[in-house]
């Protein structure tokens, strides 16, 4: 009787927090890999109330704290996906892309099918959603949010993807429940596309439209933010700027992502990045072996689609492909190596890859291809942050950054080896069986 009082007594010692699960957890004897350092043998991870208490081989862990025996297991930052939809409502109208390299997969730089709504106001310029975030969008309980957590995932960058100007991307944490929870950061950068409509008569019928009209909508901006500025000064005698909610939307964007898949767009969307002035992401990446250099002379960082290109799986079976395509499928997975070795940022995104296990498939043929294993991590973790200005909170096993963590029972890559668990922001999930990972994981992705 003594001793059940006792076992008792010591359970009620653990911390717990208001959901009635423990928020502070001691993870001890585990390979640890920090993402931003060298491993860790033997370490000791302490995570309370969502974030890093202390971090090291000889970390103290403190009275109360739930402990985890991380013998033969290793513990990894949290992955993120740099460009995602995951948790947003599938929208069946988003644009159709046709890809570099053949075939509608791996594809990055050409848009059809917009529609476009025009009520008369200054605001309503076509295609334009700028205002919109992805974290007004989320939907909590979308069942793909747990198929990624499975798989080690912690973080989404998530982009509405319609239109021109789609929208802002939010920085997201896995954790589900109430929306307001999950947001690291609501606006991240602005998502845009190079969309064409179809149809005589139709803006913008061409990628040079599509061009136009984005240089023209980012003078307007400029032009609206000096406006502002001077009315702000002095409005005594001046006339106030009308609202633009869409030109609102476009200052309010740290950064523009820009689509590029072909080495001769990655270049062409380099040089209207500076016309643009502002912080640009180019995303696709085809052909980034091709351009490695260009890219680390112009400072401007990548994102991969793990979608790799590949030929139409239900496309005429007598069809030749160029030379170019078949070289583009070949070499595409060759690109993230190119990338490190030139020393360009770059991060991966699965651009519509269904399954938690393809994702991994697709970043180790990349590691095949000559990529160092501890910089595809990197690439899925602390580069991601960096690309997009969170690394002070995500990335990272660092004290005090939030506790984005995942455990597995072997290296991240290897193909038998298995999430035990996952940690965001502090709490504490176990892998589940699922029957199927839902269409939606590969619906209405941004390509």
């Amino acid at each position: 009787m003594k001793h059940g009082i006792l076992l008792f007594a010591a359970a009620g010692a653990i911390a717990f927090g208001q959901s009635g699960a423990p928020d502070l957890y001691a993870i001890q004897n585990a390979t640890v890999h920090p993402g931003s350092g060298p491993e860790i043998a033997n370490g000791t991870i302490v995570v309370r109330k969502g974030l890093i208490e202390a971090i090291g081989a000889g970390a103290p862990v403190p009275a109360g704290a739930w402990t985890i025996d991380g013998k033969g297991l290793h513990v990894y930052p949290g992955l993120i996906d740099a460009l995602s939809r995951w948790g947003l409502p599938t929208v069946s109208e988003a644009p159709v892309t046709r890809p570099a390299g053949g075939g509608r997969r791996g594809g990055d730089e050409t848009t059809a099918n917009v529609q476009f709504q025009d009520d008369g106001g200054p605001e309503e310029r076509p295609s334009n959603t700028s205002w919109i975030k992805a974290a007004d969008l989320v939907q909590p309980n979308d069942a793909t949010l747990e198929a990624a957590r499975n798989a080690g995932y912690t973080t989404a960058i998530v982009f509405p993807a319609t239109g021109i100007f789609a929208g802002q991307g939010s920085a997201l944490n896995l954790t589900g429940g109430r929306a307001g929870d999950m947001v690291v950061s609501s606006g991240v950068g602005q998502y845009l596309s190079m969309a064409t409509t179809r149809g005589f008569g139709s803006f913008p019928g061409s990628l040079m439209g599509a061009i136009s009209y984005v240089r023209q909508v980012y003078l307007d901006a400029e032009h609206y933010k000096f406006a502002k500025a001077m009315y702000a000064q002095n409005a005594r005698g001046l006339q106030r700027p009308a609202y633009d909610r869409a030109l609102e939307g476009l200052l309010e964007s740290p950064r523009a992502l820009l689509p590029a898949g072909r080495k001769v767009e990655i270049e062409r969307m380099i040089r209207f990045g500076k016309e643009l002035r502002t912080p640009i992401i180019l995303y696709g990446g085809a052909e980034a072996w091709r351009s490695a250099e260009a890219l680390k002379a112009a400072g401007v960082p990548m994102l991969i689609n793990l979608l790799w290109p590949e030929r139409e799986r239900d496309g005429d079976p007598d069809f030749l492909d160029s030379l170019r395509a078949l070289e583009t499928r070949e070499m595409a997975p060759s690109g993230p190596a190119a990338l490190a070795k030139a020393g360009v940022r770059f991060a991966f995104y699965s651009g519509g890859v269904a399954r938690p296990a393809d994702i991994r498939k697709a970043v180790k043929k990349a590691v095949d291809a000559g990529l160092a294993n501890e910089d595809a991590l990197r690439a899925m973790t602390i580069d991601a942050a960096r690309i997009y200005g969170v690394d002070d909170r995500l990335g990272s096993l660092e004290n005090g950054k939030i506790a984005n963590l995942f455990v597995t029972d072997g290296d991240w890559l290897a193909e038998k080896t298995a999430v035990k668990m996952v940690f965001v922001d502090g709490k504490k999930f176990e892998p589940t069986p699922l029957a199927a990972v839902p269409a939606s994981l590969a619906e209405g992705r941004p390509e």
